[in-house]
């Protein structure tokens, strides 16, 4: 639940320590420095034949996926942002279903139109005000873990994980700080104001969001990945949207009313139950053996 908890902390902590950051800036200091030190606790160096497959986890899971999370965690709610990102299995068991043709279980189906009911009650615009760049960036970052996660799931055994790890974060930061010095020359107003007011409590959000949040974070859940049932990791997910609702309180002042906290709720439950209902079975059909 570590790396879950740490990851749902992203939005808030943004928010409270660096509000007027770049996104593009924000996304390339915490790629490329976590990458940097993963290499350099473990160096690796991937094969010839590798580099084409990394190059494009490198763009979809980290540059183009850490760009959305940094445009979410400067237009949304914290809370809103993470319990928004539970829906990705309900993503996920769509894209199977087109590309694969995996078709999803009376569980999962069932479950996957109760959240995408709630969340329309939870995002409707007549009694929440959201920005749409925040939500399409939700989108795009959603879009970002289903096919990533499809793209690493064929690699197999292909490669070692910290070396997929490293090399992607490596790759994607060095993309997005490329990004960031092309944006920065084309607009530098942002940039310039960023660096002439860096304070303590900037520095302590990039030492968080780096070293916590990407390089710690990622170890454990790679490592934790390999290790864990459905139903461990499931549960697990569970800190993430706790987290983001929590800090989002504490640092952020962040309040809902009872319903949308219900709602809230009823999203970060949903996924769980189909791992739920399939380790039951389980368990039964044990038993009964």
């Amino acid at each position: 639940m570590i790396p879950a908890f740490l990851w749902g902390t992203t939005y808030a902590v943004t928010q409270y320590t660096l509000a007027d950051w770049p996104p593009l800036l924000l996304g390339a200091i915490r790629a490329l420095p976590a990458g940097l030190i993963l290499l350099a606790i473990k160096p690796s160096t991937p094969k010839k034949e590798d580099w084409p497959i990394l190059f494009g986890l490198g763009a979809i899971n980290i540059a183009i996926f850490f760009g959305m999370i940094f445009i979410m965690a400067l237009t949304l709610p914290s809370a809103i942002s993470s319990v928004g990102m539970v829906s990705v299995p309900v993503f996920a068991m769509f894209y199977h279903w087109l590309v694969h043709k995996q078709r999803p279980g009376l569980a999962q189906g069932l479950c996957g139109a109760a959240l995408i009911f709630l969340a329309w009650l939870l995002f409707d615009p007549s009694s929440l005000s959201l920005n749409p760049l925040g939500l399409g960036a939700m989108l795009a970052a959603i879009t970002c873990i289903v096919i990533g996660s499809a793209i690493t799931k064929s690699l197999g055994g292909r490669m070692p994980w910290w070396t997929v790890l490293t090399w992607q974060l490596i790759i994607g930061g060095t993309m997005l700080t490329l990004a960031a010095a092309f944006q920065g020359i084309i607009a530098p107003t942002s940039y310039i104001a960023a660096f002439d007011s860096f304070s303590v409590v900037n520095f302590v959000g990039i030492v968080w969001v780096v070293v916590l949040n990407t390089a710690l974070g990622y170890s454990l859940y790679v490592w934790a990945l390999q290790r864990m049932s459905v139903v461990e990791f499931a549960f697990g997910g569970i800190a993430n949207p706790l987290a983001g609702i929590l800090t989002g309180m504490i640092l952020l002042g962040e309040a809902f009313s009872l319903f949308q906290y219900m709602l809230m709720f009823g999203m970060i439950m949903m996924p769980l139950l189909p791992a739920l209902l399939t380790a039951r079975v389980r368990g039964k059909a044990l038993t009964a053996s």
